[in-house]
């Protein structure tokens, strides 16, 4: 069984740090989205025959070979399309415009000047207004695709906001799923409500509550283990499921010790005591901090993490016995090379023991999930008062400077500090990650911040 949702929008990944954030601004307006990585995105639109679709940002460029496309059946469908910051170079890229490398990019607060009405500004901004936007290029747009005019423009952007009203597509150089674009979340309503045709009327708890529903008649009683990696994806997901069929869900805490002091202890107390959720927790601070030892190479970090994490999880997998399903989250479109959670469960002999959708790639616990997850809505969390002690973090291990004597990191590493509260609120599950990228935007780690070839990082 799968719910399909008639009214919904598809937000197709290039790799953007903040394309979640797009999906919660999205149903926060009252629609319904999904986020599929451009290399499945053509299998998603098939899937979901949505509405109205949305390209995402990328620290890529369209100048670069082997960069990420739109598929092409998008822009054959008729169907409305937006392009956000490198959504909008590609849209350009592919119908036929110029995109080239820019003097110096724009990065950071700026200000736009409203040239022409279109259906984005309607009953919001007006033509001769100059408004607030936040920017992330070095590249930019230097001819429009034929069709399409423009309808605001910035200092560094002459095209930082485009329409081809017939086709429906529009375009904009900034990113207006930040909170730093304080209309930026008015624009997206428009699109998918003004532009789109969509009514508003999707809420996250009738969702919620359908995928319970849905995950209990799916599982029936088989049992399912699930990765829980301390980060709001997995802690949701483990959630939802326990609450769709209760003690047959197992979940295995791979305490690998580069968390934030005390953080491994919350997550063990808030799943076994609150949440009363059977969770194996396996301590392996030692092998993973006596692994790392002495490596300097962040790829190698990173493999060496990845590789010790499955086979961790396997191990305890194996133990446990008798798993029907594998529960975990999706890889987005720039992590596809992290798939900590993609090897299925099984005995030595044969290991994909699991029972997999026919004609899927991904198995059916983890993309019910998934969707259910993506954006990361308040609405789709834990309800329970306790929730609120599990700091909604990315669970990427050594997300901050580890202590060298104690071998974890920080206990205040990466809170939100009440500087921060203004801009970008602790209710925002995104504005962790998303403040770190803009400290290095505003300067103060250009050094990290910056790609190989000096240019700065979009968004």
């Amino acid at each position: 069984m799968t719910l399909q949702h008639t009214d919904s929008i598809l937000i197709v990944d290039f790799g953007s740090q903040v394309t979640q954030l797009i999906a919660r601004r999205v149903r926060e307006a009252g629609v319904y989205s999904e986020i599929a990585p451009f290399t499945t995105a053509a299998e998603a639109f098939a899937r979901m025959q949505p509405k109205g679709v949305i390209l995402s940002g990328s620290p890529a460029s369209v100048l670069d070979e082997g960069s990420p496309r739109v598929p092409q059946v998008i822009f054959d469908s008729g169907l409305p399309v937006l392009g956000i910051c490198y959504g909008e170079q590609v849209m350009m890229h592919q119908l036929g415009g110029e995109v080239v490398l820019g003097d110096s990019g724009e990065f950071g607060r700026a200000f736009i000047e409203i040239a022409d009405g279109c259906a984005l500004f309607d009953g919001l901004w007006q033509t001769g207004e100059s408004h607030q936007v936040w920017m992330s290029h070095g590249d930019k747009v230097a001819a429009l695709a034929p069709g399409f005019r423009p309808v605001a423009a910035s200092p560094g952007a002459p095209y930082a906001v485009i329409a081809n009203d017939e086709r429906r597509y529009y375009a904009m150089q900034f990113h207006p799923e930040v909170v730093h674009t304080p209309d930026g979340a008015k624009l997206l309503a428009n699109f998918v409500r003004n532009v789109c045709g969509l009514s508003g009327d999707w809420t996250m708890a009738e969702f919620r509550a359908a995928k319970i529903a849905e995950i209990r008649a799916q599982v029936g009683d088989g049992k399912v283990i699930c990765g829980l990696s301390g980060g709001v994806d997995s802690a949701v997901a483990a959630v939802l499921i326990h609450e769709a069929i209760g003690d047959q869900l197992t979940c295995v805490f791979v305490d690998h010790g580069l968390m934030r002091a005390g953080e491994a202890d919350q997550v063990v107390t808030l799943f076994r005591e609150h949440y009363h959720i059977p969770l194996v927790h396996v301590n392996v601070e030692e092998l993973f901090l006596g692994g790392l030892a002495g490596v300097t190479d962040p790829e190698a970090k990173r493999k060496f993490i990845g590789k010790t994490f499955i086979d961790v999880f396997e191990a305890e997998a194996k133990k446990i016995g008798g798993a029907d399903f594998l529960a975990g989250h999706a890889v987005s479109g720039r992590d596809r090379e992290r798939q900590l959670h993609r090897r299925p469960v099984g005995d030595d002999q044969e290991p994909p023991q699991c029972r997999w959708p026919a004609g899927t790639h991904e198995h059916a616990a983890r993309r019910t999930l998934t969707r259910a997850v993506q954006g990361r809505s308040p609405r789709a969390r834990p309800r329970a008062g306790a929730a609120g002690d599990l700091r909604w973090s990315a669970p990427v291990p050594g997300a901050g400077p580890r202590d060298p004597h104690s071998g974890r990191s920080h206990q205040g590493t990466l809170r939100h500090s009440p500087q921060g509260r203004r801009d970008l609120s602790g209710r925002d599950p995104q504005c962790g990650a998303l403040r770190r990228d803009l400290a290095g935007l505003r300067g103060a780690h250009p050094g990290a911040q910056r790609r190989r070839d000096g240019r700065r990082p979009h968004l």
